[in-house]
């Protein structure tokens, strides 16, 4: 039985057990008791799973995060404070100083000024296209050192559509991922990463929030992308990361959940974007 898109909005992401709530709790703390200092050690070194500190993960949050990514039929997925936060770490993620990004000119003007004025004095470029640009202009504007491409399905606010297949398989043909802002249509109406985007992010304030009472982003990983195969333009993925005893994301948690993984482990550890579990229920 397929299960229908309305049935995942209620029930995805949260599977309760016989004699437990049927809405999420709030899990309204910032941290959890342990009995040994071993086991927590262990958390804390990502060699199991489970909860030390909200601000690297939360049960609120992360059932709303399933919940999202079950919707886009993405693998992973982690929420943050907001939409601009979703699109700052998905890009940062895998892109830095002495990097460039490809990205449709046709984007929310706070994304666009993210990545033309606010990432570039952090040494990022950016190249800019046109999203209706001639296959020739869109490989043109790629370069050695390209991470990303980076487009939104419908602009806010231009209404300019963009062809996901093209750019997937322009970003596919030099080797990096296509993230797309599916904020305007949600997944009820566009699901991109069915049409070759590998990592979707989300203003969840907007169109998801249907009641204007929470601020918060999302971002979707695909699990999709194969971060091995192109190992050399992503060692924060397939090399040791020193500042995480020397974890490697690729081989300690697959494709399905590096990206993801590191994104929590290293991004939100050291810039601390999370989103409060209260508005991860109102979500």
């Amino acid at each position: 039985m397929v299960e229908r898109i309305g049935t995942t909005c209620v029930q995805g992401g949260w599977r309760p057990g016989d004699g437990e709530p049927r809405q999420v709790p709030i899990y309204q703390n910032t941290t959890w008791k342990y009995d040994t200092s071993e086991h927590m050690g262990r958390l804390f070194d990502l060699e199991e799973s489970g909860y030390f500190y909200t601000r690297l993960a939360n049960p609120t949050n992360d059932a709303v995060a399933a919940k999202i990514a079950e919707l886009e039929g993405g693998a992973a997925a982690m929420l943050t404070s907001s939409g601009q936060a979703a699109n700052f770490f998905a890009v940062f993620n895998i892109a830095g100083a002495g990097d460039h990004v490809v990205a449709s000119s046709a984007i929310y003007g706070g994304t666009y000024n993210l990545l033309a004025h606010t990432m570039k004095r952090m040494g990022l470029e950016c190249t800019f296209v046109d999203p209706h640009c001639t296959d020739e202009e869109l490989k043109a504007a790629f370069r050695p050192n390209t991470k990303c491409v980076f487009g939104e399905t419908i602009a806010n606010p231009a209404l300019a559509v963009l062809d996901i297949e093209r750019f997937a398989a322009a970003a596919h043909g030099h080797g990096v991922p296509l993230i797309v802002d599916n904020t305007f249509p949600t997944p009820v109406l566009c699901r991109p990463i069915e049409w070759g985007a590998d990592i979707v992010t989300h203003s969840t304030t907007k169109y998801m929030d249907g009641h204007g009472a929470s601020v918060g982003g999302v971002i979707v990983d695909s699990g999709r992308f194969n971060w091995n195969a192109h190992a050399d333009k992503f060692p924060g993925l397939t090399t040791p990361d020193e500042s995480y005893h020397g974890v490697v994301y690729t081989e300690r948690f697959g494709l399905e959940g590096a990206y993801i993984t590191k994104a929590t482990a290293q991004l939100m550890r050291d810039l601390g974007s999370i989103q409060s579990p209260q508005n991860a229920f109102l979500i």
